[in-house]
């Protein structure tokens, strides 16, 4: 079994109040959920009206394949995020 994960930041634009920014990260969530089937969450910056920090996860039994599909999430991100993606991080475990 391999766990393959992505963590990232991205500095969203055109944010003014907390419940702008939690629609703008449901919306990203459930956008990723549905194209790729992977969990997702806000891991981190909560508070922060600049900033969010999102965990991907995928269960397979390939590193190959979740690394592609990771690097498949990142340019997703890229082009349809209303935002900038900084700290990328791809990682995949063997268990």
């Amino acid at each position: 079994m391999v766990v393959s994960m992505l963590q990232f930041i991205i500095e969203l634009y055109g944010v003014e109040s907390i419940k702008d920014k939690r629609r703008m990260v449901k919306s990203l969530k459930d956008r990723l959920y549905r194209k790729y089937r992977v969990s997702v969450a806000e891991v981190d910056l909560l508070e922060s009206l600049s900033f969010t920090q999102i965990g991907v996860a995928l269960v397979s039994n390939s590193r190959e394949y979740g690394e592609k599909v990771m690097n498949k999430i990142e340019d997703f991100i890229e082009e349809e995020v209303l935002g900038r993606l900084h700290d990328v991080q791809i990682f995949s475990e063997q268990y």
